[in-house]
């Protein structure tokens, strides 16, 4: 059964965020690991929904055509097509990013799409499992053929050297000595992919993989100097967070404020702002 339309705050119980802060956080990861996948024009159109969908942290009920309009005027005429916003629509879905929902009005015709973002997946360690007791047999053979398959069964752990060729060798060769295998080391990077995006400092390869070996070897640093760090990987996000704030703050253009926030236009009309970057 189809949604019924209305105002965006009746649909509250389509939101995944507890604030805007949370849902920006999970945008900004989202598009770390998936940008490539859009084209410039969908990733516009993407960005523009971002920002229609403030006023219910994630969740936007705006028409097409309101969201093409409104990008039609900040690039001055310039806009994307329709057919550039649909395709951009299915990718987001197929990619995992957004829910959609039809609604309809009173009278059963269509509506406006209610579009709902979802929250980026985080990544945790597997759950150790309880291997069953092999049950007593007189047949020695089927005991041992039952020892063998569990031992082929155990998955395959792999080492530093399995590791993706995108990420640098040198965070590579610091962080085997400490996490050997390569799922491990990919998720370390992996942050620092998340962070250096959310700084607009993505492209600066040298500094965001100086800065990311600095704060790696302050973790450890700390690892090896109190047993308090519960989550090391979570603890080394919050250090490199901190250093590539203050290399965005140092390049920022001197006619930039810094303190500005970002400005969102809602499908109403309505001016919401939201400081990303303090709060």
């Amino acid at each position: 059964m189809n949604l019924k339309s209305g105002r965006i705050e009746g649909f509250e119980r389509y939101s995944q965020f507890k604030s805007v802060k949370e849902f920006n956080t999970h945008i900004e990861m989202w598009l770390a690991m998936k940008k490539q996948e859009f084209s410039k024009g969908e990733l516009v159109g993407l960005k523009r929904l971002v920002r229609f969908s403030v006023k219910v942290p994630g969740v936007c009920n705006a028409k097409i055509g309101t969201l093409l309009k409104a990008i039609n005027e900040e690039y001055q005429g310039n806009g994307i097509s329709r057919s550039t916003f649909k395709r951009m629509i299915l990718k987001a879905k197929e990619l995992g990013i957004l829910t959609i929902y039809e609604t309809e009005r009173k009278n059963g015709s269509q509506s406006s799409n209610l579009y709902s973002f979802n929250r980026f997946p985080q990544s945790e360690p597997p759950k150790p499992k309880k291997l069953d007791q092999p049950k007593e047999t007189n047949n020695l053979l089927k005991t041992n053929n039952q020892k063998n398959n569990k031992r082929n069964e155990a998955p395959i752990e792999l080492d530093h050297t399995f590791v993706s060729d995108k990420v640098p060798q040198a965070f590579v060769q610091l962080v085997k000595y400490f996490f050997s295998d390569a799922k491990t080391i990919e998720e370390y990077w992996h942050m620092v992919q998340i962070s250096a995006f959310r700084f607009e400092c993505d492209q600066n390869t040298e500094d965001v993989l100086s800065i990311a070996i600095q704060s790696f070897k302050q973790l450890i640093r700390k690892l090896k100097s109190t047993k308090q760090v519960v989550k090391p990987i979570a603890f080394f996000y919050g250090i490199l967070t901190n250093k590539l704030k203050e290399l965005y703050l140092e390049q920022l253009p001197k006619n930039r404020n810094e303190s500005t926030p970002l400005r969102y236009v809602l499908e109403t009309g309505e001016v919401m702002y939201y400081d990303w970057l303090h709060a």
